[in-house]
């Protein structure tokens, strides 16, 4: 048995492990999921949201003997909360998640990707300081092999995402490095291209490295086969 942490991408929230974390449960684990400064149910205005307070998040939520799931976006907090405080989790798990290189933020992370998939599905808003996806564009990015379910479901409760985390450049180092890692990579993601995320993931050990047939959001169309793929990963970290 394991305790999961599950930290959501952009725009999510807790609520988007909806339908992981029974399955998850029904295999024996506890699982919860956390709502992100300014995400689902937090208040922190967007204004005063952080790579700091994403982290910090984490940190709380953490113990020990939790593995960190991280998607998309959330590969960054989760990576910021190992280096602050290695000995706060038992390891990290990436889910077509984003991996810092040191010093780098996410936002020149995915502009050095092979493909720019969401340039044009986002907009900023007025201030600046956030940006949402354009909702003709939702299904196609995150949810193309979903059950119809779900796009109303998830579009109800998407929400601004904060720019200043992301753009946030991340020093990494040995502290970072000594946590175990594994990775997830989707082989139909639309949102960070699956080559990417090789690329990415190339570090971590080919033990620890596995694939799952789906978009970015396998959590809602395969939820069963992510929490028999996070089972086995759990095994070995």
């Amino acid at each position: 048995m394991a305790d999961f942490l599950l930290v959501h991408g952009s725009c999510h929230g807790a609520w988007c492990w909806r339908d992981l974390i029974p399955e998850l449960e029904a295999m024996g684990h506890i699982a919860r999921a956390i709502d992100l400064p300014s995400h689902g149910s937090d208040p922190t205005p967007i204004s005063e949201v952080t790579l700091d307070s994403c982290r910090d998040a984490i940190l709380s939520a953490a113990t020990p003997d939790t593995i960190i799931v991280g998607h998309s976006w959330g590969g960054y907090p989760i990576s910021a909360a190992a280096e602050a405080n290695p000995k706060a989790m038992r390891a990290l798990i990436y889910l077509s998640a984003y991996v810092p290189h040191d010093g780098v933020s996410m936002v020149e992370m995915r502009r050095r990707g092979p493909a720019q998939t969401i340039v044009d599905a986002v907009e900023k808003s007025a201030d600046g300081l956030s940006y949402t996806v354009h909702p003709d564009c939702v299904q196609a990015l995150f949810y193309h092999d979903c059950v119809p379910e779900i796009v109303p479901f998830a579009f109800a409760r998407l929400c601004p995402q904060a720019i200043r985390p992301q753009d946030t450049p991340l020093p990494v180092g040995e502290k970072f490095r000594k946590v175990p890692k594994a990775y997830i990579r989707s082989t139909d993601d639309r949102t960070v291209p699956t080559d990417y995320q090789a690329q990415m993931s190339e570090f971590i050990p080919a033990d620890l490295r596995r694939t799952i047939d789906s978009s970015h959001s396998a959590f809602f169309s395969h939820p069963r086969k992510l929490a028999e793929i996070l089972t086995e990963l759990e095994r070995k970290l």
